[in-house]
């Protein structure tokens, strides 16, 4: 099983991750049920009470509008996963499409409340949910929004694939809530809808 670790290392706001910190997986959650899973690991990031106005939708959108190098590294996915039976993120966009499905990229949206998205998708070797959570922060100053992903794998290949994204899942999550909050939750790109 991989778990994250709590660390607090990028808590006192030095490096590229300013205020992104690796969290226990919040009980509050709607993918909790989940956290007996083979992976399963949160990250936070403060958010300001007018970013928290925007609501969820946008903070979600911003936080998976990836930097250049994620959409390259997500196209060598593709290209190395298409001949194993794994979905690329072409396949789940264009199903979800098909589908009529609410979706963030080609991320599908499972669940919704004022204060958490669920987002994810079920293939034959692993199934995976991402939980972005809108919550006060332990300390009670302010809101934070917690970024937590589960997977559950189904047979070997999708353990296999799953020792090998797993370092790169954290970087992305990492990067992905820094650049939202340094871009001020902006997406600059295009719309993921």
């Amino acid at each position: 099983m991989i778990r994250g670790t709590h660390s607090d290392a990028d808590a006192a706001g030095s490096g590229p991750c300013r205020g992104v910190r690796e969290v226990p997986p919040p009980a509050e959650s709607g993918v909790a049920s989940w956290f007996d899973a083979d992976l399963a690991d949160a990250f936070a990031v403060p958010i300001d009470p007018a970013d928290v106005a925007k609501g969820i939708d946008n903070l979600a959108r911003c936080a998976l509008d990836p930097a250049p190098w994620i959409r390259l590294l997500l196209g060598l996915r593709d290209a190395l996963v298409a001949g194993f039976g794994v979905k690329t993120t072409q396949e789940v966009r264009r199903a979800a499409i098909a589908d009529n499905a609410e979706r963030i990229d080609f991320f599908r949206i499972l669940a919704r409340s004022d204060r958490e998205l669920i987002l994810g998708e079920d293939d034959r070797h692993l199934d995976f949910r991402l939980s972005l959570l809108l919550r006060v922060r332990p300390d009670g100053s302010g809101d934070e929004l917690v970024a937590t992903t589960v997977v559950r794998c189904h047979n070997a290949l999708g353990r296999v694939y799953l020792a090998l994204i797993a370092r790169f899942h954290r970087l992305v999550v990492i990067s992905n809530l820094s650049r939202a909050s340094n871009k001020g939750w902006r997406i600059e790109h295009r719309n993921l809808g």
